[in-house]
């Protein structure tokens, strides 16, 4: 009896889950007229998309509408940049972003604090800090990297080609 019921509620659960999903799609008729001129290649292939697929990129025509053409021009040019990279450049720089949003609020801070004292420094220091870390062994980097989460900094963990 006992197993029963718990058959029947997981069968449940399990149905309300994917009828679920669903109900998050995004119906092509439920966008704005500017949502539907950005996202207009996909018209035909809209149904077919997860609902995931749908919300990110209704979110993402939302975002593009409300830019002005300066904030376009620089999204284009670092989409162009995007482009440009190899495969494995950008899986790498996927995975490091992925490794930031694990981070705690405070610790995302710190980096970015660091970052932009980073990006403060004279061209040339910073080419020079760039060549340093590059030329450490592995042993080398990561008393480095010990020294500076003793001093509280909590960087995050850095592979052989990682740039500060």
């Amino acid at each position: 009896m006992i197993r029963s019921r718990i058959t029947f509620v997981a069968g449940v659960v399990f149905g309300v889950l994917a009828l679920s999903n669903d109900a998050f799609a995004v119906a092509w008729d439920d966008l704005t007229d500017a949502q539907r001129q950005v996202l207009s290649r996909y018209h035909s292939q809209w149904s077919g998309l997860s609902s995931g697929q749908q919300q990110r990129l209704a979110a993402g025509a939302q975002r593009w509408s409300a830019m002005d053409s300066q904030e376009r021009a620089t999204v284009e040019k670092r989409f162009s940049r995007w482009q440009s990279l190899s495969p494995e450049r950008r899986a790498d720089l996927t995975r490091r972003f992925e490794q930031f949003k694990s981070l705690s609020p405070e610790q995302q801070q710190r980096l970015r604090l660091r970052m932009q004292h980073f990006r403060q420094l004279p061209p040339e220091q910073q080419r020079h800090l760039r060549e340093r870390f590059r030329s450490m062994s592995p042993q080398q980097r990561e008393q480095a990297l010990e020294r500076l989460k003793a001093r509280g900094a909590a960087p995050l963990q850095q592979e052989q080609h990682a740039d500060p």
